[in-house]
């Protein structure tokens, strides 16, 4: 059998949950025993997010391989098994910065090179590249970022028409779009559905099922009316409530047989789908009777898919524990002493850049290791951590990051040596999988229950390992080192009763049904802190 192609296009208006959808679709065609490959195509002329700020664009998910790609790999990791790297996410920048150098090598032996074909072409042959994946997908599912009618957009819708030309019985395109309840008429208006996909058809692609978006269900006539003015039959048609819990979703689109009616359309397999594991865990979910209250000190709070992951994974240690979770979120650069602390059951230092609101993070470290309250601190957070002992314990009271102090007396943390003469900032990093060896009797050996393990890094700067002996003979353990640099990779306060700083990012390698084993044990060690505080 040929491989499948499902892409996914919205309309209407952004951040209507196209990565989300076509995680749950990929989920589902997953549970009928397929292999699925996904790619994101995102329009923007960055080469990556990498450079971006959080604000602009929320997280940057990290795959092995060391690629700084859109935050939606992060929902494909969680909801499938899809592999990711390099190949799965593509944008504009790439596909431009691509043309230009093939056009400079000669390439295109002399030809006027255009957006249609050596654009388009390029954009394809990203698409194509997943048929060569290791699992050999039997399909692959594309979503197109952005919003139909975006002018950045048309050499993507340009390119998957072109590709369904090309092969049409192999080829599916699902729309998503919104369909506004206005509470002032009491009504659902399907009009600007119809105008999103009066703009597909004048492109010359004509969608074969639509997703509708809504706050609540739509009735049989709205249904209806969406099919008659878009030509998509009413029985591929399905709509997708605001849910309160996003893991959801593939529920939600299971009940309307979207999965089978995908099946029907591209002649795949009839088997039911099984997601029995996904319907546990959120069965799990829902019967949880404990509650844990994790502090998140932080300074892109503003913008919560910045730690998306993050909260995520945190979601799934607190399923893991039979616990509800409880969020509070503090303000990094708003902690100017204890008081602006909010009691929780433990805290959180997720990882970021620069000066702004690290006083906070270390004032939050430094209550949360005088109060014996867990703490779990990533990347930036595993540096505070060292800093904050470095400055209470070590009594180096300028001790710093020369991240942010490069004069500072005690440079406890320092640029990596390999980036000393960077120039650019853009994918330069230290990034993707690495290996690291845990020292035995330690918390992280203890969670990990193995000796080695991989994971995931981004950042710049290092554990200066010339202070090494002096933490460790005052109780700061360094219980990880990388397999082959010794780097330190985790840190941990000895006489706590659970007090870790990794420099890497284990937050991208957890899912609902496989909770990473770090914020599984972070969470348990902060259910017990509650306990022992109702006692």
């Amino acid at each position: 059998m040929s491989e499948k192609f499902i892409f996914i296009t919205g309309g209407v208006l952004s951040s209507l949950g196209k990565g989300l959808t076509s995680a749950s679709i990929a989920k589902l065609l997953e549970g009928k025993g397929l292999k699925v490959a996904i790619l994101k195509l995102d329009p923007y002329l960055n080469v990556d997010p990498g450079t971006m700020n959080p604000y602009e664009h929320g997280e940057v998910y990290v795959t092995d391989d060391g690629a700084e790609t859109d935050l939606d790999l992060g929902h494909y990791y969680r909801y499938t098994n899809s592999p990711l790297g390099r190949t799965s996410n593509a944008t504009s920048g790439q596909i431009y910065d691509t043309v230009i150098k093939r056009e400079r090598k000669g390439d295109y032996l002399g030809k006027t090179v255009q957006v249609i074909p050596h654009v388009t072409d390029e954009i394809k042959s990203r698409i194509r590249k997943l048929t060569q994946s290791k699992i050999k997908p039997d399909v692959i599912m594309v979503e197109i970022g952005g919003t139909v009618g975006d002018i950045e957009s048309q050499p993507f819708l340009e390119a998957i028409r072109q590709f369904r030309l090309e092969q049409p019985q192999n080829c599916l395109n699902i729309h998503l779009t919104y369909v506004p309840y206005l509470p002032s008429c009491g009504e659902v208006k399907t009009k600007p559905t119809q105008h999103s996909i009066q703009t597909m058809r004048g492109i010359g692609i004509i969608p074969d099922m639509i997703v509708c978006r809504c706050e609540q269900a739509l009735d049989k006539d709205v249904i209806n009316k969406i099919s008659l003015f878009c030509s998509v039959k009413s029985e591929w048609v399905f709509e997708l409530p605001d849910v309160d819990n996003v893991y959801q979703v593939p529920l939600v689109l299971k009940e309307q047989n979207l999965d089978d009616s995908i099946s029907e359309f591209l002649s795949l397999n009839k088997k039911a789908s099984n997601i029995s594991a996904w319907e546990k865990m959120l069965a799990k979910q829902n019967n949880a009777k404990k509650t844990v209250t994790i502090g998140v000190v932080g300074k892109y709070l503003d913008h919560k898919d910045a730690y998306k992951s993050v909260l995520e994974a945190l979601l799934h240690g607190a399923i893991e524990n039979d616990s509800k979770l409880k969020l509070e979120f503090l303000e990094a650069d708003k902690i100017k002493s204890i008081k602006d602390l909010k009691k929780c059951d433990g805290y959180l230092i997720p990882g970021g850049f620069g000066n702004r609101g690290y006083s906070g993070k270390v004032l939050a470290t430094k209550y949360a290791r005088e109060n014996n309250i867990p703490c779990f601190g990533i990347c930036l957070g595993m540096q505070v951590i060292v800093v904050e002992f470095a400055r209470n314990i070590l009594g180096f009271e300028n001790a710093h990051t020369t991240e942010v102090d490069l004069s500072t007396d005690h440079p406890v943390i320092s640029l990596l040596a390999e980036q000393n003469h960077t120039e650019d900032m853009g994918g330069t990093m230290r990034l993707g999988a690495y290996e690291c060896k845990l020292k035995t009797d330690s918390k992280a050996h203890k969670a990990y229950s193995k000796k080695k393990i991989s994971e995931r890094h981004r950042h710049r700067y290092e554990f200066n390992s010339t202070y090494t002996k002096e933490f460790e003979d005052n109780g700061l353990v360094i219980s990880g080192k990388d397999s082959k640099s010794d780097l330190c990779e985790i840190v941990e306060v000895k006489d706590h009763p659970w007090m870790v700083g990794v420099q890497f990012h284990p937050e991208f390698q957890s899912k609902p049904t496989e909770p990473h084993p770090l914020f599984t044990a972070f969470i348990n060690a902060s259910l017990k802190h509650a306990q022992k505080g109702k006692k």
